[in-house]
């Protein structure tokens, strides 16, 4: 009996020792990473540091750890046999140095900045050697990217000034309002003790409150002033100040957790930021230069980040409004992913490739193996984020089916491919038989023929305003991957139905002058990214080659069926005015 006892003490003290050590392994990341933070003075610190030491530690860490079982041992893998591992598919391989000393000297400068302008300063990249462009004077804009040099005359705020550009909108009523503020609602962030949420820049010093003590609109964080923005008409407003300040934040806003985005054929991460805000990451794929690779179809081309930058620049400049905000960032894979995910089946994929470069896959449909894992230089990788839309339970957003999707078969053919006279059937059917949203189907399909996007199988609209409302232009990656070949079967639907806006035709017109040239206006944009050059001078013209496409078969169609059969009227009952920074 006595024995017995022993035997149950006994197992009863393993059973503790086991659950203690299980806790102390739990903790012991978090421990270092606290530790790590106490000995360089703030734990939050986004201060410039080297990666490869980081990235070296944490694989010695590792070696060390075998209680670590949670980490796959992928030490003895092949070379990784993936696009992101080309000696130039990062921008990091050949500017981690000068990142690193400019944020240094952000660090030690002194004078009129603020501390938030000198830590901007330090994490923005210098300009390459050798080229006599880099070092003429440039201006950056509020996303923290650059704009064209400052003596030259800006074709984009030309653009912007045109009385294209300058109709007003309707008279908005709450039921054109994507969201009604209840100005009566009374907010008082200091008692959530975030300090996120109120001043975004982080310097409470200057926090200014409204007499009542109450937060106001203008005081919520950007992306909540984008969300309560939105209306029947459009994303955002053309002059938007909240846009500008929203793509700051995309770049700069601290990322507080990661998770793999479910759903998809590729790996997309869902990033959160210090002020509540989301945005949804692509990480890069391939290299600017490198094209869709003529074997692939269409449904299983790669999702190019840099296709989703440019997809928001180029839906800006053709006055749609339809995309949500994208910005470019670098991220630190080790400290803005691995170190903040609670995801696990993230987490577990994350490796040391042989070249030492920090490496995960996640887990998707496509191209989720380590064959075809994510490297950065060693540590560091290019990306999009785009702009959460409204949380689905507070703004619905109803899915259609595009009549002219794609049959994503090998080799079956859509309705569409073999009936020529498939647009008489689609003007029948609800809701393409009245109102806007056949017209909102041909700039979709301009929009997308611009870019070769033929990935367009669904869309969405907002369920509250109904029929009457715009196409939301989601998902855009697979756009720019050919610029040596013009898929002229996405114009189709222009083609076969032969209906345009009358805004959108006189637009496409404005575009293609030599005063204003869509490929000047685009690389003059695409220029205030972070991570510019987006697109290479090959893919700016093919822009201008498929303008003179659509101009073309928009002036078949009027030969043939007359100018008032094909041009919507649009603008009849809307004036042109000037207006300044801050109105629409």
């Amino acid at each position: 009996m006595i024995l017995f006892r022993k035997f149950r003490v006994l197992i009863l003290m393993v059973f503790l020792v086991a659950c203690t050590m299980h806790i102390m392994i739990d903790l012991l990341p978090k421990l270092e990473k606290r530790a790590a933070g106490a000995d360089s003075g703030d734990g939050g610190c986004q201060c410039a540091h080297h990666p490869g030491g980081e990235a070296q530690g944490w694989g010695k860490q590792r070696a060390r750890s075998a209680a670590e079982a949670g980490w796959p041992n992928k030490h003895t893998l092949r070379i990784l046999q993936d696009f992101s591992n080309e000696p130039s598919s990062n921008l990091t391989s050949h500017s981690l140095e000068k990142i690193t000393a400019a944020a240094a000297g952000a660090a030690g400068a002194g004078g009129a900045g603020g501390a938030g302008e000198r830590a901007e300063s330090g994490r923005r990249m210098r300009p390459s050697a050798g080229k006599a462009e880099d070092h003429k004077s440039l201006i950056g804009d509020a996303s923290g990217g650059r704009i064209a040099p400052a003596h030259t005359v800006s074709r984009l705020s030309a653009l912007f000034e045109h009385p294209l550009y300058k109709v007003d909108l309707p008279p908005l009523t709450d039921d054109d309002t994507l969201f009604n503020v209840n100005t009566d609602i009374r907010f008082y962030p200091r008692a959530t003790g975030n300090q996120g949420w109120h001043n975004e820049e982080g310097n409470e010093e200057e926090e200014e409150f409204s007499p009542t003590g109450e937060v106001t609109a203008e005081s919520y964080p950007n992306w909540l002033r984008f969300h309560i923005g939105i209306n029947r008409y459009e994303l955002y407003s053309r002059h938007s100040l909240v846009l500008d300040a929203l793509l700051k934040d995309l770049v700069t806003q601290r990322i507080t957790s990661v998770a793999m985005k479910s759903g998809g054929t590729q790996l997309k991460l869902i990033m959160t930021f210090q002020n509540y805000g989301q945005a949804l990451f692509k990480p890069m794929k391939q290299t600017r230069e490198q094209e869709t690779p003529p074997d692939f179809f269409y449904f299983s081309d790669f999702e190019r980040h840099n296709a989703e930058i440019a997809a928001f620049h180029l839906d800006r400049i053709l006055d749609f409004r339809r995309v949500p905000p994208v910005a470019g960032r670098l991220v630190n894979m080790t400290r803005e992913i691995r170190d903040v995910t609670r995801d696990k089946k993230l987490w577990r994929t994350f490796f040391i490739s042989p070249a030492n470069n920090v490496c995960f896959y996640g887990e998707c449909s496509y191209y989720c193996s380590t064959e075809h894992a994510l490297c950065g230089k060693p540590d560091q990788i290019e990306g999009s984020l785009a702009a959460f839309l409204p949380d689905l339970n507070l703004a619905k957003r109803k899915t259609w089916r595009n009549p002219w999707r794609r049959s994503y078969h090998k080799r079956k053919k859509a309705e569409w491919e073999v009936d020529p006279d498939y647009c008489d059937e689609v003007k029948q059917t609800p809701p393409y038989d009245r109102g806007t949203r056949l017209l909102d189907v041909m700039d979709m399909t301009i929009f997308d023929f611009l870019m070769g996007n033929m990935d367009r199988h669904h869309y969405e609209t907002f369920e509250k305003f109904g029929n009457e409302t715009f196409i939301i232009h989601l998902d855009n990656g697979r756009g720019f991957g050919k610029h040596s070949h013009d898929e002229l079967s996405i114009l189709v639907p222009l083609s076969q139905c032969c209906r345009v806006r009358k805004s959108t035709y006189l637009r496409l017109q404005l575009l293609a002058k030599d005063e204003y040239q869509l490929s000047s206006l685009m690389e003059e944009s695409l220029l205030r990214d972070r991570l510019s050059p987006i697109l290479i001078q090959r893919h700016l013209h093919a822009l201008d080659r498929r303008l003179r496409l659509v101009l073309q078969v928009l002036a078949g169609c009027i030969e043939k069926e007359g100018h008032v059969n094909v041009v919507e009227e649009d603008l009849a009952r809307e004036t042109a005015t000037q207006r300044g920074p801050g109105h629409r």
